[in-house]
C-alpha cells in the first residue's frame, strides 16, 4: 500500500481555511466504491499509547467520553479540552487492559502528548508515540465489515469495542449507535506489514483509495475535522458531539467539565454545525455564509463530487435553521441538516 499521503503522519499540518476536496479529488470510481463496495485508506492520523496502573482512570479525568464504563475493550470518539472547555485534540479511544490507545489527527498529536506530558503523573501511565511504528488503516463503505472479514486478516469486533488480533495489531470499530461514522473499521498495524494486508485486501475485493475518500465520508457524515471546524475556540456542542456520542454527561470530572455541562442542562451553544448544498460553483475568496444579509458563519469543509452540486460544512448560528437560503462565495446555498442523505 502507497503512502497515500505523501509524508509522515507527524508532518502533515491543515491547509488554508475551507478544506477542500476539489474537482477531481473524488473518482466515479471512487464514489461507486463508497456506495456500494469496500475502501480502505491509509489515515492522516497518529496512534498513542498510554500504558500502566493508571492508564484508564487518567484518561477518564481528561476525555469528554467514558472509557472506564464500557470496560476492558471499549471504543469511543472523544476530545480533550482546556479548562475552559475549548477542544484541544479529538480521537478515537481504544481500551485493551492497561493501555489506552488514543489515535488523533496527525497534526494534532502533539497537542495530546503534550496534555499527557502535563496532566499524567509517571507513576500512574506513561505515554508513546506509536506514530513511526504503526499505520492508522480507515476503511469504509457498505460492504466493507464482510469484505474485511472475508480477507481473514481478523475477526471482527462487534460495535464499539477494539480487539487485538493474533499478531498484535487492533481492530476496532465505531458504537451502532453513532450516526453515519467516519469510517466502519479502523486497524493499527505495523508499518512493516502493511504491504501483506494490502494484498489479502486486495483479494478480498477492497479498493485502496486516497485518504480524500475519507473526507468524503467525513463530510457526508457531518463529522468536524481538528484545523477547519475545530480551531482554538471550539465548544464540543458546536461541532455535534451531543450527537455524535463524543461527550458524557453521566462520568466523574474531567478537564473542562464544568463548560460543557453547564451548557447542556442551563443553556445552548450559539453556533452549530450545518450542512450546506450549493447552487453553482463557488468563487474563491471571502467563505463567509450570509442569511437575511447578515453575516452568519463561516464555510469549514467544502467538496466537489462527480455530477453533483458542491457540498459543504459551515459552522453558522444557530438560529439559521435546515431549509434557509443564503449567499457563500457568490453563489446561492441551502442550510441543511446532517447527515447528509446518501449519495
Amino acid at each position: 500500500m502507497n503512502n497515500a499521503a505523501g509524508s509522515p503522519p507527524d508532518l502533515q499540518v491543515p491547509g488554508p481555511l475551507p478544506f477542500r476536496l476539489g474537482p477531481g479529488a473524488l473518482s466515479e470510481t471512487v464514489m461507486d466504491s463508497l456506495r456500494g463496495g469496500a475502501v480502505v485508506a491509509r489515515a492522516e492520523a497518529a496512534a498513542l499509547a498510554l500504558s500502566g496502573p493508571g492508564a484508564v482512570s487518567c484518561l477518564q479525568g481528561l476525555l469528554t467520553n467514558d472509557i472506564d464504563k464500557p470496560g476492558d475493550g471499549a471504543f469511543v470518539y472523544g476530545a480533550m479540552l482546556t479548562p475552559k472547555g475549548l477542544i484541544v485534540v479529538d480521537g478515537w479511544a481504544g481500551r485493551q487492559g492497561g493501555t489506552v490507545t488514543y489515535t488523533v489527527p496527525a497534526w494534532g498529536k502533539h497537542k495530546a502528548l503534550g496534555i499527557f506530558t502535563r496532566s499524567v503523573p509517571p507513576r500512574l501511565a506513561r505515554s508513546r508515540d506509536l506514530s513511526g511504528e504503526q499505520t492508522v488503516l480507515r476503511f469504509a463503505g457498505p460492504r466493507s465489515l464482510e469484505r474485511f472479514e472475508a480477507s481473514g486478516i481478523a475477526a471482527l469486533p462487534p460495535p464499539g469495542s477494539v480487539l487485538s488480533t493474533r499478531e498484535g495489531w487492533s481492530v476496532a470499530r465505531p458504537g451502532a449507535a453513532i450516526p453515519a461514522p467516519p469510517f466502519t473499521l479502523q486497524l493499527n498495524a505495523p508499518r512493516t506489514e502493511v504491504d501483506s494486508i494490502s494484498g489479502r485486501l486486495r483479494a478480498a475485493s477492497v479498493s485502496e483509495v486516497e485518504p480524500a475518500a475519507l473526507e468524503c465520508v467525513r463530510i457526508l457524515g457531518g463529522w468536524p475535522r481538528l484545523g477547519a471546524e475545530i480551531d482554538e475556540k471550539t465548544i464540543p456542542q458546536e461541532v455535534r458531539y451531543d450527537e455524535l456520542g463524543g461527550v458524557s454527561y453521566t462520568k466523574g470530572c474531567y478537564t473542562g467539565q464544568e463548560t460543557v455541562s453547564r451548557l447542556h442542562f442551563r443553556g445552548h451553544a450559539n453556533r452549530t454545525l450545518r450542512g450546506l448544498t450549493l447552487d453553482g460553483e463557488p468563487v474563491d475568496g471571502d467563505w463567509t455564509v450570509i442569511s437575511r444579509d447578515r453575516d452568519v458563519g463561516r464555510v469549514s469543509s467544502l467538496m466537489w463530487v462527480p455530477g453533483r452540486p458542491p457540498l459543504g460544512l459551515a459552522i453558522v448560528r444557530r438560529e439559521v435553521e435546515p431549509g434557509a437560503m443564503a449567499r457563500v462565495a457568490g453563489c446561492d446555498a441551502r442550510v441543511v441538516n446532517l447527515p447528509f442523505p446518501p449519495l
